[in-house]
């Protein structure tokens, strides 16, 4: 504790060096201990210093209660109630010791007495006062595991720490969900526990760019970078819904990614396709792709059992008639959108998607929240509620690799620790963007990544692009165009 406190007090300097006053905010738990004892460095090295106590009388552990008789001894201020705004100087810091990981909001932290002010209001004032936050492990309330709010009251208060110090560890819920908002800038300091991380088991990495490179020599060709077939993109002449740009940004992804071929299949209905040939409108839209270099294919005329097939972009309900025959033939899959629905639907879909694995073929799921819950038939609330366990059971139940797309994306494999994806913001919250990154994930595969690490490079640098863009709205065309290709990409 004495540690963790004075790792507070530098931050607290460093991010906030002219302070005018440090308010630290403490619960009677280990984390109001560890504020506490930052409150007498910051108070030792002259800095103006004021302690408030929620629940002053609480009996506190051992070590946090000695934290609180250093801060008597020394004369600090203490009060037991929230400071007026009036008493709010000018460029003071805030520092959230509140709950941290020790205490959750369970029905016994509320206050059963009048006198004594809820633990939520409390959380609510020190993020609505205007200040600097300094959180201390996690802003208060949020679960360090998941990232969630333990209190709907609290996730609708938009609560955002400016700082945010992890101790002894990173913790997955800063990473993810609504953690990546709340948490502001994110520091660690491990308190000199480095040898214990490095032997302790983790329940999630943090992804980081690709180290996989590919031959430039000059004697390479276009097969050594692999083929991606996508197939989606229901036309207009299957319910007036066209959906060909699906599979037209992703194609544009694995081009730009440096697949060595691309090509595309739209799903349309046969029988209407004569009629539509009439029309030369409706014929581009069956037969030319957006980009020249794109080569369109019938599905009969596809080699499923070669390079990389993208399927479900877009794919709408036609998509269902050929899943069957590309779940039992190709040897590399991405799984997107429709083709997700489709399966989730449909037991014997699911069954052949199962079998995969027994057979050691290649198979990545790209499913957001929605689309997840339909696969593990529950509802998208219970997903969000815990995205590292929802992404987990999927990849068990179906023997695959997932992509739990959202905020802090999470790749799940069997086998593996999870990974969470720090990359990415709210400009890729666009329609195409998840077509973009499965036709990336397509060529990634298809350039001889394994299932697991291309899709974990891809969710990396799909994310980088937007984190790069200098414009101001980020279409889903120009994230495609974005895209490296594989020497490139770490």
């Amino acid at each position: 504790m004495e540690k963790a406190g004075l790792a507070i007090a530098k931050l607290a300097l460093a991010v906030k060096p002219y302070a005018s006053c440090h308010w630290i905010f403490c619960g009677p738990g280990n984390n109001g201990g560890d504020g506490l004892e930052a409150a007498t460095h910051l108070h030792a090295w002259g800095q103006q210093v004021r302690v408030v106590l929620w629940r002053a009388h609480s009996d506190r552990p051992a070590d946090s209660a000695k934290a609180l008789k250093k801060v008597q001894a020394m004369g600090i201020a203490i009060q037991d109630e929230l400071p007026l705004p009036a008493d709010l100087q000018a460029e003071a810091l805030m520092v959230d010791a509140l709950l941290g990981l020790g205490l959750s909001l369970r029905p016994g932290l509320r206050s059963e007495d009048t006198n004594t002010e809820r633990i939520e209001d409390w959380i609510a004032f020190v993020y609505s006062a205007g200040q600097t936050v300094l959180a201390v492990d996690t802003p208060s309330g949020l679960n360090a595991d998941t990232g969630q709010f333990q209190d709907e009251t609290l996730q609708n208060q938009h609560i955002q720490a400016t700082h945010t110090l992890q101790l002894l560890n990173a913790k997955p819920g800063c990473f993810t969900a609504h953690g990546r908002d709340a948490c502001g800038t994110l520091w660690l300091d491990s308190l000199g526990t480095d040898a214990l991380q490095e032997v302790t088991p983790c329940s999630a990495w943090l992804n980081h760019p690709s180290v996989q490179r590919f031959s430039n020599l000059h004697a390479s060709h276009k097969g050594t970078f692999g083929d991606v077939s996508v197939v989606g993109g229901e036309t207009l002449n299957v319910r007036g819904m066209g959906m060909t740009g699906a599979v037209d940004l992703a194609a544009s992804a694995a081009l730009h990614a440096g697949a060595g071929r691309v090509m595309t299949c739209y799903m349309h209905d046969k029988a209407a396709e004569a009629i539509a040939q009439n029309f030369q409108a409706a014929g581009d839209l069956l037969n030319r792709p957006s980009q020249p270099e794109v080569m369109p294919r019938q599905f009969d005329a596809l080699k499923l059992d070669t390079g990389a097939v993208v399927c479900g972009c877009g794919g709408g309900i036609a998509i269902q008639h050929v899943l069957p025959k590309i779940l039992q033939q190709t040897s590399k899959l991405v799984l997107d959108a429709d083709a997700l629905n489709a399966i989730a639907k449909d037991p014997w879909l699911q069954e052949l998607l199962k079998k995969r694995a027994l057979l050691n073929k290649v198979t990545v799921m790209t499913p957001h929240p929605l689309e997840a819950a339909r696969l593990l038939n529950t509802d998208s609330n219970q997903v969000q509620k815990d995205r590292l366990l929802a992404a987990n059971k999927l990849a068990v139940l179906f023997g695959c690799t997932v992509v739990l797309k959202g905020s802090g994306s999470i790749i799940s494999q069997t086998g593996h620790t999870p990974v969470i994806n720090p990359t990415g913001n709210a400009r890729l919250a666009t329609a195409g963007t998840g077509d973009v990154l499965a036709g990336l994930i397509g060529a990634r595969l298809a350039q001889g990544y394994s299932d697991f690490d291309g899709a974990r490079s891809a969710v990396f640098e799909h994310g980088q692009a937007a984190d790069l863009y200098q414009g101001a709205t980020l279409t889903a065309g120009t994230l495609a165009q974005l895209i490296r290709g594989p020497q490139m990409a770490s």
